[in-house]
């Protein structure tokens, strides 16, 4: 199935964040750009590195407008025990998804059914509720927090400047690219 342009449904969950615990639903993400970061579970052994490695870039998501929505088919209490538990959880500032009967994780097809867990999936999600990128690695692959701003960024430009695009590797200030008849063949 292709996501791409896609808008979300409508979905209501519990979920943890910096010592609370909230509800979040489509409308709470909608008008800012949103990165719905799926993975296998808490207490484990990427995960961790993960969510970590997102906390260390979570300011550049904010001040390029995005929020981060880690999701995990643990509940909100689990989060919380798993925030008390470790020192590099237990900073986390963006909103941890509570998903046990897993609802987002199938909304965004990356449930393992057999193992109740989710898939590592990233989600790029435009103010609209609209998917402009997304990328499903399986349970041992780790994702790069860079990589995920870097595509935000890519995404974020090429809605602001529909006529343009941006190359492999790009990050803002590079240069991009004006697609017309003249470059065909010469890049």
């Amino acid at each position: 199935m292709n996501f791409l342009n896609r808008e979300i449904d409508d979905f209501k969950v519990n979920a943890y964040q910096a010592g609370e615990t909230i509800e979040v639903s489509k409308a709470d993400v909608l008008g800012k750009w949103s990165i719905f970061f799926f993975y296998p579970a808490d207490f484990s052994f990427v995960c961790p590195t993960e969510l970590e490695a997102l906390q260390d870039n979570y300011q550049a998501f904010k001040d390029a407008d995005a929020e981060i929505y880690s999701v995990s088919e643990d509940t909100e209490f689990v989060h919380k025990a798993w925030a008390e538990a470790s020192d590099k959880i237990g900073r986390i500032q963006y909103t941890m998804l509570a998903d046990p009967a897993g609802k987002l994780a199938r909304m965004f097809d990356v449930l393992d059914e057999d193992a109740g867990q989710a898939y590592r999936g990233v989600f790029i999600v435009d103010p609209d509720g609209k998917i402009q990128s997304y990328t499903i690695n399986n349970m041992g692959i780790g994702r790069s927090a860079d990589e995920i701003l870097r595509t935000l960024q890519a995404a974020q430009f090429v809605r602001e400047h529909g006529d343009r695009v941006c190359p492999a590797n790009w990050k803002p200030g590079d240069d991009t690219i004006k697609p017309s008849l003249d470059l065909v063949g010469k890049l």
